[in-house]
């Protein structure tokens, strides 16, 4: 039987915390593991990959896959194990304090601490209840936006009265032909600045209304007109269509917590009860990102970014209590003197070059 390969911390989710956790994890010569249910890394942002995100101190504006891009490139800096495509099920304690992460496939994951960064809970875009649907989620009909250039001229129905919906038809005003913008009631719910710039704007917002029907092309592979229904009145209203976005909310599974026989106190259903060390009710297991609750918590992704390093700093003296309880910084980390030396040197080069 092959011996159980046991890391000092697995990581469990792949958005900023769990990313920057991995990259600190690194700096203090720790053996990680990053474990992600999805094929991709960077968490919520991917829901939203061409938004601006302004609050990460010391980064200028960028949208959001570029945050993720430099996310991922710095976690990979100390060669993490990663594994993606893995939904964890359960996390149990054996009797000489090793982890074991459970997994959707019964691999099993071992390690001396652990670190939930998993948000809320795994995302999933809540799905049309409209029969057939789903066939045309390969074609024009999207749960998310990935790239606003792909509707530029476009006839375009928007679903939904949130604020990424009200987001997304102010972003697409402009790029497309025409937006209208559907919702099931009579008042939309999202930011004031931005519900005043939709009614600024000449998309039309059909309040009261939602989905009925999708109407085939004749290819019957794409939606080429939508069947609303009007709530205030009996009759339908149907709209021409190129592509169709819907955003009913996500929903977020908590199965990991709720299954797993340690016993991992929660502040509320989307919450760990924490600290502000990013310790939880289970020694050895700590959180860090949007699972974490305690007071004084900054939702943010800077306070993400001061959430995982506070919970590595935790499980490095959790491992090893003798280790610093202080963080380690980069310009006193002797693990970055021989990439440092590779950065000055292209940076000598380019200088040389731009002469």
């Amino acid at each position: 039987m092959k011996p159980k390969e046991i890391f000092d911390v697995s990581i469990i989710g792949g958005g900023p915390a769990g990313l920057f956790s991995t990259f600190y994890s690194g700096c203090r010569e720790m053996k990680v593991k990053l474990i992600e249910y999805h094929s991709v890394l960077g968490g919520k942002l991917n829901v939203y990959p061409e938004k601006m995100v302004w609050d990460v101190g010391g980064m200028d504006p960028a949208p959001a896959h570029q945050l993720v891009d430099r996310l991922v490139r710095q976690a990979n800096i100390f060669q993490p194990k990663i594994v993606l495509n893995t939904k964890v099920t359960s996390i149990s304690k054996d009797e000489e304090g090793i982890f074991t992460v459970n997994t959707q496939t019964g691999e099993e994951h071992y390690s001396k601490a652990i670190i939930l960064a998993v948000g809320g809970g795994i995302l999933e875009p809540t799905r049309l209840e409209i029969d057939g649907a789903e066939r045309f989620e390969v074609t024009n009909l999207h749960y998310t936006v990935k790239s606003l250039a792909q509707f530029k001229g476009k006839r375009i129905l928007i679903s939904g009265g949130g604020n990424s919906a009200i987001d997304w038809a102010n972003e697409l005003e402009s790029i497309a032909d025409k937006v209208y913008l559907t919702y099931r009631k009579d008042l939309l719910k999202g930011h004031e600045a931005e519900i005043s710039k939709l009614q600024k704007s000449s998309v039309e917002c059909l309040l009261n209304t939602k989905i009925e029907r999708l109407v085939a092309a004749p290819d019957h592979e794409t939606i080429q007109q939508v069947i609303l229904s009007d709530q205030n009145q009996d009759e339908f209203i149907r709209i021409d269509v190129d592509e169709v976005i819907i955003n009913h909310g996500f929903e977020r599974e908590r199965e990991l917590v709720e299954n797993s026989p340690i016993p991992i106190e929660m502040a509320s259903p989307r919450t760990v009860a924490g600290n502000s060390k990013g310790e939880t009710s289970v020694a050895g297991l700590f959180a860090a990102g949007d699972i974490l609750e305690h007071d004084g918590k900054l939702r943010l992704i800077a306070g993400a970014f001061t959430d995982g390093a506070t919970a590595v700093n935790q499980a490095k003296l959790f491992i090893e209590p003798g280790a610093s309880n202080r963080g380690i910084v980069s310009t006193h980390n002797d693990r970055f003197k021989e990439k440092n030396k590779e950065i000055f040197k292209t940076a000598k080069l380019d200088k040389l070059i731009v002469k």
